[in-house]
């Protein structure tokens, strides 16, 4: 066994640690914001405060819902520009692989495509698992169906919603992923990263919003399912790659 230990030692343990530090700036306090905005908005009456404004201001009906600006512009536009994105960035990997010198572009392209993936597709999933409904389905807001907690039972032969987290946001912000590609290629550009996410994903929850899709705290999930995801993913990732740790104390 001993033998066998130290023939392979970089197999059998990661190269960087990353500082502790790091993960309460990453985990830590995101996390905590997250929690206390969910409840707020779920519990304290944000969500509806808001659905209830944006309701009113459009005569008390959505009137944005079809709408050519936020039904095929901002959703279907959006989703699409996302896909093409991905498949943009597939097509950078798929060329990087043949170029020499390049292992850390393609490991952040690499990182990018599995984090976005992982982001759509994990919210997609967990859209599935909760019986939350979309605003536009309540009582109140032009729909039939009575309000229920996330933790609440489902009544027996009630269709559950499928509105938690929010599907299209994630569509954008998955793209938080870029703040962690950076660190793995290009730490200076982290921020610029950041920006395309958040801006991303907050134009998408905001156009959903304005149909009546979803409540800013099925938004407020979304960025936090996929921001954990990423920095999971990106701990897998810097456990092999050099560098990654003097990247890490300055994020």
């Amino acid at each position: 066994m001993s033998m066998l230990l130290s023939a392979h030692p970089a197999r059998l343990a990661p190269r960087v640690v990353l500082p502790s530090g790091f993960l309460a700036r990453h985990l830590g306090w995101p996390l905590l914001a997250a929690v206390l905005a969910s409840v707020l908005l779920m519990h304290g009456g944000g969500d509806r405060w808001l659905a209830d404004a944006i309701f009113q201001a459009e005569g008390s009906h959505w009137a944005l819902r079809d709408h050519w600006l936020t039904g095929r512009l901002i959703h279907d536009g959006g989703r699409i520009a996302s896909a093409l994105a991905w498949l943009a960035m597939l097509g950078l990997y798929l060329r990087a692989l043949r170029r020499p010198g390049q292992a850390a572009l393609r490991r952040a392209l690499l990182f990018v495509l599995i984090a976005v993936a992982l982001g759509t597709g994990v919210v997609s999933v967990l859209k599935s698992m909760t019986h939350v409904d979309c605003p536009w389905d309540l009582v109140g807001y032009g729909g039939t169906r009575m309000p229920l907690g996330l933790f609440t039972p489902l009544p027996a032969g009630t269709r559950p919603g499928v509105c938690y987290p929010a599907g299209h946001a994630s569509a954008g912000y998955a793209w938080v992923s870029l703040y962690f590609a950076a660190l793995l290629w290009q730490p200076r550009w982290r921020w610029h990263g950041l920006a395309i996410g958040f801006a991303a994903g907050l134009l998408f929850g905001i156009g959903q919003q304005l149909r009546g899709a979803h409540f800013l705290s099925h938004d407020v999930a979304t960025l936090a399912v996929c921001w954990l995801l990423s920095l999971a993913l990106f701990c897998v990732f810097a456990a092999r790659t050099p560098g990654a740790s003097r990247s890490a104390e300055d994020a």
